[in-house]
């Protein structure tokens, strides 16, 4: 099969109203039920089964045998890479005042993975206090690490000297802006260097099949640690 055509039946699939609801609300890469998937689409079990059968045979979603209960998940982290490229799409050309932003799970707007690095509110919040701090310098056109900024993350593990001998863009600013919850973060070597920190050092874990990024109780203390400027309370 071209592209094309696999484009057209994927399109095609995708087109329906209930097919994609299913596929929106597996975005998160957490595994449903059938019975489920038909409540959350207004579906008889019938009718729902042979929609999820259309999309399994596709290649689409994943089939798991769970005792007699049958749960369905995305079959690739591509798979929901796609379902957000079309809703994002959908934000950026409909302009009509009022309309009904599409929200995504609470789970993937906090943290997930963007390319090789960090997205999500996580990442947002994490480049503004390196910015506040003085860790990072400049603006769009030419971000770079600042000396204080340097021996601050030297003290974490993250060395930018290394960072810069093997790679050209040390830090570049990264826009994931069609999700209303999303802001600017880090991308480049030193982006991917502390996304490859968080997940060593257990404070955050990949799940399978997506690209939600669990963060754990000592992750969320660890991660807000950095770049945190301590304000000298006035007795």
């Amino acid at each position: 099969m071209n592209a094309a055509s696999s484009i057209s039946q994927i399109a095609g699939l995708m087109a329906d109203p209930k097919r994609s609801a299913m596929l929106w609300a597996l975005i998160d890469g957490t595994p449903r039920p059938t019975d489920e998937l038909a409540m959350m689409t207004g579906l008889t079990s019938s009718s729902a089964c042979a929609h999820l059968s259309l999309l399994s045979s596709a290649g689409l979603l994943r089939l798991e045998a769970r005792g007699r209960k049958r749960y369905f998940r995305l079959a690739t982290p591509q798979v929901g890479v796609a379902v957000e490229a079309l809703a994002s799409v959908l934000l950026a050309t409909d302009k009509r005042p009022g309309g009904d932003a599409l929200q995504l799970p609470m789970s993937m707007r906090r943290a997930r993975r963007c390319g090789d690095h960090l997205g999500g509110e996580l990442a947002g919040e994490l480049y503004h206090r390196l910015v506040v701090a003085g860790w990072l310098d400049g603006g769009e056109g030419g971000l770079v690490v600042s000396d204080e900024g340097r021996k601050q993350l030297a003290a974490i593990g993250v060395y930018i000297d290394a960072l810069a001998s093997r790679h050209r863009h040390v830090c570049t600013i990264c826009h994931c802006n069609e999700w209303s919850d999303q802001g600017p973060h880090l991308g480049g070597s030193l982006g991917k260097a502390l996304l490859t920190l968080f997940l060593q050092s257990g404070w955050i874990r990949e799940q399978d099949g997506s690209r939600v990024l669990q963060i754990s109780a000592d992750g969320v203390q660890r991660i807000n640690g950095i770049g945190r400027v301590t304000t000298l309370q006035m007795g």
